[in-house]
């Protein structure tokens, strides 16, 4: 009756196809066809078809378009992902986010709307309304 519902996996984060090496600093845009880490600072846009993880330490502004994202470090900016996010006790995050499954962890930060997407999920909700005027009776 109360299963888990699938989650979307981040990809096996062991192999790292694109890295952003903890002393470096890269301005524009980067488009990765694989699993991408960023362990410095980023400014501009990203892209990556598969998944995105931005380590503790590194700070990153940006527009971020991805399938998943682990964030551990300081992200600034919009993010639109078809998987999930997954924000760490370490994370910080600011900005608008659209994502499929969002988990934030005890202790990460996070400023902005979010925008749940995909097939369970559904802006048109119809909501119970519960009378709160009624007349309760006492037990005893």
């Amino acid at each position: 009756m109360f299963g888990k519902r699938s989650e979307p996996t981040i990809a096996n984060t062991d192999r790292v196809d694109t890295i952003l090496g903890k002393n470096a600093e890269f301005n524009g845009k980067i488009k990765s066809s694989g699993l991408m880490r960023i362990e410095g600072n980023f400014d501009g846009e990203l892209e990556c078809d598969e998944d995105l993880i931005i380590s503790e330490g590194a700070k990153v502004t940006a527009e971020l378009k991805a399938r998943n994202a682990i964030i551990a470090g300081v992200f600034q900016g919009n993010i639109q992902l078809d998987g999930k996010l997954e924000i760490k006790n370490t994370g910080k995050v600011t900005g608008d986010i659209k994502v499929g499954t969002l988990l934030v962890e005890d202790g990460a930060f996070f400023d902005g709307k979010c925008e749940m997407l995909g097939a369970g999920h559904k802006p048109d909700l119809n909501l119970v309304e519960i009378n709160r005027n009624e007349k309760k009776t006492n037990p005893t």
